[in-house]
């Protein structure tokens, strides 16, 4: 369906005015101080962090670096909890409908800006609250070594002298993959014909077999077939460089403006005590802002760029107001259960 779902019509803009109370809230809170919170016993127990989807994957993996450094600092123990299923929608109900006294908290990524607008049964972004921005998982734009592209000014070039005809390999639609592959289509103003495919590994594949032209997937699905020559990667979107993909420039320092890929952040029940909500920022921050921490998340493939709430609820509102039209030109808005 191409028109908005009356039920949705106004949902980008109560969204956005939430987000960014959050983010007022957040800078409010700055003035209350954490130790008179933990003198009235926060944390007093141990606190749960919920990752909504299955062991040993990169959110898992990366929550599970995140909790067990911050167990040091929280003075209790964090304990991470799996609650896969439904693209992520479960865990998140599971976490948005817990206690909000600050025990409970949870990893959000990208797909839950998709799924409030796709899952009448999902949780919208309003009803968790920030607590700090863990980091960014870019794309990279890459192709496959057989093409005559070598450059993004090469890419461009043919994507414009032939519309529609470059085949890029992406995710399902509403996946952070195929919404790269949308965005960057609106911001380079180019068309591309997108093929979805059942996950990175299989898009990887298609690109060195020449069955599509590029793709766009995380450096880390891609990084080893760009240093080997199977593949060439000619663009991140990211703010800097990764550093599996050293020599490959971003797209800002090409001249363009475009950012994508995953995006993980950690959140409470909305309703939880700004004083609390402070502290959890405060630690988790200290946590992720530590050079040992660093240094294990960056051996496991990530890139940390932690933000705090004010920060990260801007960044929420910006990723809607970018998103929201992908989905809806793609007919992937429908109705949500009230």
């Amino acid at each position: 369906m191409n028109q908005r779902h009356p039920a949705t019509a106004s949902r980008p803009v109560r969204l956005r005015r939430r987000l960014l109370s959050c983010a007022m809230a957040a800078v409010a809170a700055t003035g209350i101080m954490a130790s008179g919170a933990i003198a009235q016993g926060f944390p007093s127990q141990p606190i749960t962090m919920i990752v909504p989807w299955p062991p040993g994957g990169g959110s898992d993996i990366a929550m599970r670096l995140v909790a067990d450094a911050a167990s040091k600092r929280m003075g209790v123990p964090v304990v991470v909890v799996n609650r896969p299923g439904a693209g992520g929608t479960i865990g998140l109900k599971e976490m948005a409908s817990s206690k909000p006294d600050g025990h409970t908290i949870a990893m959000v990524a990208t797909g839950a800006v998709f799924a409030q607008y796709n899952n009448p049964n999902a949780n919208a972004l309003s009803d968790f609250e920030p607590i700090a921005f863990f980091g960014d998982d870019p794309v990279v734009l890459s192709v496959g070594a057989k093409t005559s592209i070598k450059t993004l000014a090469d890419y461009l070039a043919a994507a414009r002298a032939n519309p529609g005809k470059l085949r890029n390999g992406n995710d399902q639609p509403g996946g952070s993959s195929h919404v790269a592959a949308s965005l960057m289509e609106r911001t380079l103003g180019v068309k591309i014909n997108k093929i979805a495919y059942a996950g990175f590994a299989p898009t990887v594949q298609a690109l060195l077999s020449g069955e599509i032209d590029s793709a766009t997937v995380p450096a880390p699905d891609i990084s080893q077939h760009h240093q080997s020559g199977a593949a060439r990667s000619l663009a991140i979107a990211g703010t800097q460089r990764h550093f599996l993909l050293p020599d490959v420039p971003t797209f800002r320092e090409q001249g363009i403006d475009f950012i994508a890929g995953t995006w993980r952040y950690i959140a409470a029940p909305r309703g939880t005590p700004p004083d609390r909500l402070a502290i959890l920022e405060a630690r988790l921050l200290e946590t992720m802002r530590d050079k040992g921490f660093i240094e294990k998340a960056r051996a496991a493939g990530f890139i940390v760029e932690p933000m705090n709430r004010a920060d990260t609820a801007r960044r929420l509102a910006a990723e809607d107001a970018a998103m929201y039209p992908v989905f809806l030109e793609a007919g992937l808005v429908r109705a949500r259960q009230k």
